[in-house]
């Protein structure tokens, strides 16, 4: 009687879990090899990586002015803040302190709070705008506008003796639905303060420019 024969068993074929895995260690050791090799070599030269740095710094600063200024357009569209002269000639003059510190938020500065009273010393307004520079802004309305009477040195006396001793400013500014005399603008341009007079004013209320970006003289950056 014969036997009948067992079918020949098959070879095992190889896990292909294993081989992906395998691959995956080697991609790993290749790229940790890359990535030490390039430190070792920034290491030996590191005027090369000095200049990278700066690259990636300055990339990253217009990065994030430019995002800032994007969300800063989207803040101006979604609240809309906006003011004409006539709106602004007819305000009370502690109604006009707040709208320039609505202003002032509009751009940006989120702490901007009104000051102005008995004892402010010479400050209405105070706000910090996104790069971090303290505004110390005083008000001057004029129920007649440009026809009231200019704003003159003594105002500017008292601001600049106070702005950056008393309340540590570093932008120190006046801000007038009026007019200045020859002289205050001498004298503001002498002690670096900043003027916004009637027409200065028109731009920054009536549109959605942050009132640094404004200035005829930029305000400088932090050190």
């Amino acid at each position: 009687m014969s036997r009948r024969r067992r079918p020949a068993r098959r070879g095992r074929g190889k896990d292909p879990g294993w081989e992906g895995a395998g691959l995956a260690v080697l991609a790993a050791l290749a790229l940790w090899s890359l990535v030490t090799g390039a430190f070792r070599w920034l290491a030996a030269h590191p005027a090369v990586t000095v200049l990278l740095l700066a690259v990636v710094g300055g990339a990253l600063g217009l990065w994030t002015r430019s995002r800032w200024r994007r969300a800063q357009g989207e803040r101006v569209r979604r609240h809309g803040l906006r003011y004409v002269l006539p709106q602004l000639d007819g305000l009370h003059h502690r109604e006009f302190e707040h709208a320039v510190r609505d202003l002032m938020r509009r751009d940006g500065c989120s702490d901007a709070v009104q000051v102005g009273g008995a004892g402010d010393n010479g400050a209405d307004v105070k706000a910090t705008d996104p790069f971090g520079r303290l505004w110390v802004i005083q008000c001057k309305h004029r129920r007649a506008g440009l026809a009231g009477a200019a704003v003159g040195t003594p105002d500017l006396h008292v601001l600049n003796g106070t702005g950056r001793p008393v309340h540590h400013g570093d932008i120190i500014v006046l801000v007038t639905n009026g007019r200045f005399t020859t002289k205050a603008v001498d004298f503001a341009r002498s002690q670096h303060l900043h003027l916004v007079d009637r027409t200065l004013l028109a731009q920054w209320a009536g549109g959605s420019t942050p009132l640094w970006d404004l200035l005829p003289t930029q305000p400088p950056p932090l050190p």
